[in-house]
């Protein structure tokens, strides 16, 4: 039997996002494998969590390239970047909220590139006139990592309908982050 080691990742992703203590044995029965063929493709849990921050790298590059960060105005790309996630919200939730890949020299420089991506669509924002001043690039950009895992949560727990996922996301955030004009 041939292992899908991508569905085997968003397999554990999924689960590790709503249980972080989550077992070995436990991602292997979620998978449908053995623990001995988990064991083959990733030698413990740290190889697990890294091989899921490299595929939620890629994917994630991949949504802000598709978005077209730098084209129209920067709320229309900020939608398509939503919509671009949402297939890969539970892996991109569980890596947000995952410390340990964060802390020390340990922080893989990937992520400070996507960061910076995401970042330049908000400053980019500010300085068009679209979105407030008052709040930095850096914090629009947490706060969109924390409505993509929020909402990614609320739909696999059934309580937010699937179809809602990028106009709850998109419309809270903009709201919050939309420069008001004074009259």
């Amino acid at each position: 039997m041939t292992v899908d080691r991508e569905q085997v990742l968003r397999t554990a992703a999924a689960l590790l996002s709503r249980k972080a203590t989550a077992t070995m044995d436990e991602v292997a029965r979620a998978a449908g494998i053995g623990r001995a063929t988990l064991h083959r493709h990733f030698a413990g849990r740290d190889a697990l969590v890294r091989a899921l921050e490299a595929l939620g790298i890629q994917e994630f590059e991949a949504a802000l390239d598709a978005a077209r960060l730098d084209e129209d105005r920067a709320e229309d790309a900020l939608r398509r970047l939503v919509a671009g996630v949402e297939p890969v919200a539970g892996l991109l939730s569980f890596l947000v909220t995952e410390n340990q890949l964060f802390e020390g020299d340990q922080v893989n420089q990937g992520w400070a590139r996507l960061d910076a991506r995401v970042s330049a669509l908000f400053r980019r924002g500010q300085e068009g006139g679209e979105f407030r001043i008052d709040l930095t690039p850096a914090w629009l950009t947490e706060a969109l990592y924390g409505l993509v895992g929020a909402c990614a949560w609320a739909v696999q727990d059934g309580r937010v309908a699937g179809k809602d996922f990028q106009y709850m996301i998109v419309e809270l955030l903009l709201g919050g982050a939309r420069r008001s004009v004074e009259k």
